[in-house]
């Protein structure tokens, strides 16, 4: 592979550098339970009791238990269980090659630093596929231009096909015996693919890993600075508690990366995916995790329908219950909505998402135990309330003078947003960033919440397009 003078990352997407480290040692892993278990445990019981004591509304009362109790039980998880699968020694044998694949469409301004920071890898068995689906900005003639100096395989499409019908075109010439897979607007860390396919080889059971991301261009305003700390809370708790049950639920476009014997057989039902009648270009992520999740209950269904695409009917993986996990310690930086329009563009397109794949993935999930089971029905669940919740709390309270339990919802937002406050600061020590969580919960209960409905409403209506 051809070397490249990999320009360095910007401080401010080095912020947050994974210095923090939990102990990995038995001894250490029960302390670290009890110490987690010691701050949630009396923190969700005067919860629970003061809010059933002080509220005098039972609706209100549950419904705040519900989303502390959930809340205390992610962070049990993702503090007191999870370890980064990548850390350990590497058993001896093969090292598997591996195929990233990078969709792009109209990114003539980012394409170069992205193709660059994956050629940057310090994985030595890289091949890069590129597939470009028909820009018109110019970004197929950059591609062309840098695919003769650097090393790696350009794919120029003539017709708009979509992002997961691209990847596809690209995985029918990958090599890889890993699929690996990034956004166009992201920057890898040189040792991030390294990272996870170490997790792959330490764990044969994993199907899949997801990396770490965090905001690439988190110093350009407060808007960018709030979801840089969202992000890794994102990551850094929440898939990290999916990942202590081996049930990661979105391996997350930034960095995602398979074993191809876990997800191969399924990239035609990806490609062609359809929902309320029509086809359905969001869920990328959500959707293809959900195939390896669930392959197990769904899995010969799907195959049995696209049978006779070469990507099924070369070799029939056997479907397998396999495990997905998050890897801390790989890490890429990705471009955030630097305004409020592509902020809600962008959560509109996410909610879409969500909604697609609750009637896939939501089907199944229960099967994979309780615990996971538990903590992905509630997220369902609140989610789908806080609309109903904010109206009852933001305008019907109010307008009967019910002013303190009004307060009362607020001060839970804020109690939440603390909580995720305080696990930023624990997993970035040193940084005063915390600040941003309690905010970003308000701005997701009076403002985001209310994209659901219309998410719903346009669930039909879709177009592939990363402007920000």
């Amino acid at each position: 592979m051809a070397a490249t003078q990999q320009r360095p990352l910007p401080t401010s997407a080095a912020f947050g550098a994974a210095r923090f480290r939990w102990p990995t040692h038995r001894l250490g892993q029960v302390s670290r339970r009890v110490a987690v278990l010691a701050l949630l445990v009396p923190l969700f019981a005067i919860v629970t009791v003061k809010l059933f004591d002080v509220s005098g509304d039972w609706l209100f009362a549950a419904y705040g238990v519900g989303v502390i109790g959930s809340t205390c039980l992610v962070m049990y998880l993702a503090f007191g269980t999870y370890v980064d699968p990548s850390v350990g020694r590497v058993p001896i044998g093969h090292a598997p090659s591996v195929s990233m694949l990078l969709a792009v469409h109209d990114e003539l301004a980012q394409i170069e630093d992205c193709v660059e920071s994956i050629l940057g890898s310090t994985y030595p068995r890289l091949e890069l596929i590129v597939v470009d689906d028909a820009s018109t900005d110019g970004t197929a003639t950059l591609l062309r231009e840098l695919a003769e100096r650097w090393d790696f395989r350009f794919i120029p499409l003539s017709t708009n096909v979509g992002k997961k019908a691209a990847l596809v075109e690209g995985v029918r010439t990958a090599g890889g015996d890993v699929l690996a897979f990034t956004d166009s607007d992201c920057r890898l860390d040189p040792r991030a693919i390294e990272r996870c396919v170490r997790a792959l080889r330490r764990n044969p059971a994993f199907g899949a890993v997801s990396g770490h991301a965090r905001a690439l261009n988190s110093e350009h305003n407060f808007l960018t600075r709030v979801q840089d700390v969202w992000y890794d809370g994102q990551f850094g708790v929440s898939k990290a508690a999916e990942a202590s049950l081996g049930s990661v639920t979105c391996v997350s476009g930034p960095l995602a990366v398979f074993r191809r014997e876990a997800v191969e057989n399924y990239f035609p039902a990806w490609a062609s995916d359809t929902f309320a009648g029509r086809e359905f270009r969001f869920a990328t992520d959500r959707q293809l995790t959900g195939y390896v999740l669930g392959q197990a209950w769904v899995g010969r269904r799907l195959k049995e329908r696209y049978r006779d695409d070469p990507l099924v009917a070369r070799i029939d993986h056997p479907e397998r219950r396999w495990r997905i996990g998050y890897v801390r310690s790989a890490r890429v930086w990705t471009n955030v909505p630097e305004t409020v329009k592509g902020f809600m563009k962008q959560q509109v397109r996410w909610k879409k998402s969500f909604v697609r794949n609750l009637f896939f993935t939501g089907t199944f999930i229960w099967r994979r135990g309780l615990r996971i089971a538990v903590i992905y029905y509630l997220h369902v669940l609140f989610v789908l309330v806080a609309p109903l919740m904010a109206v009852r709390h933001l305008v019907v309270m109010p307008l009967t003078g019910m002013w303190f339990l009004v307060t009362l919802y607020f001060a839970g937002i804020f109690l939440k947003g603390a909580i995720w406050g305080v696990a930023f600061r624990a997993q970035n020590p040193g940084s005063d960033r915390w600040v941003y969580r309690p905010l970003m919960s308000v701005v997701s209960a009076m403002c985001l919440s209310w994209l659901l409905p219309y998410s719903i409403m346009t669930l039909r209506r879709g177009t592939w397009s990363r402007t920000l």
